[in-house]
Order: structure tokens, then sequence, then C-alpha cells
């Protein structure tokens, strides 16, 4: 297989591989929530996260997509994208309101719960 890039001017690298065990998860999820929507980290790490994935979707639902880049013993690459849009308009288009942009609280915070 050829080597993937880690990055493009999209897409912002958090290696946990620098990071202690101990501390990848609450990293992680401090990463996910400085981002903004439509923005789109590529996690890189030397094995599979399930238990992290899973408590990524329990914890932000679809407002954080998972997508794998690649998936080989040793090399994890994930990209997460931050979909907060797509959950306010799925949320207004419920509540019987007025589609606009994202939630407007900026950040990657809002009304969403990111």
């Amino acid at each position: 297989m050829s080597e993937l890039p880690l990055f493009n001017d999209s897409v912002f690298v958090f290696d946990a591989r620098g990071v202690a065990k101990r501390f990848r998860h609450a990293a992680t999820f401090g990463a996910l929530e400085a981002l903004m929507d439509g923005e789109t980290m590529r996690f890189v790490n030397d094995h599979d996260p399930v238990p992290l994935l899973d408590q990524i979707r329990q914890r932000y639902g679809d407002q954080v997509s998972i997508q794998y880049v690649a998936r080989e013993p040793g090399k994890i690459m994930i990209d997460f994208a931050i979909c907060l849009s797509a959950r306010h308009h799925a949320q207004a288009e419920n509540d019987g309101e007025s589609v606009g942009g994202g939630c407007g609280g900026g950040g990657g915070c809002g009304c969403a719960g990111i």
C-alpha cells in the first residue's frame, strides 16, 4: 500500500502515539471539542481504538463522523469530521424551525452539545 498523506489544508492531525496512554481519551475529546463545524481531525495511532470509538459515538452521536483512512496493524488513521450543521438542520426541521447555518456558538461548542 502506498504511503497515505497525514494531512492537507482542511485536516488537522492528532497523533495519539505521542500522548501518554492514560491521557489519550481525554486528549482526544479535547481535540474534537476544539474543532469547528466542518473541520476534520485525522487521528493517528498504533492500534485500533475500538473502545474510544464507542465512547465517541455514545458521547457525540452523529455530530462526529468516523471514517478509517488506514487500518493496518501498527498503522491506524481515522478521520473524525465535525457535523454540527447537519445536526442543527435535522433538529430544526424536527422542531418546525427555520433552518439557518450552524449553531452559532462557534468553536465546536454550542447548542449541539460539542
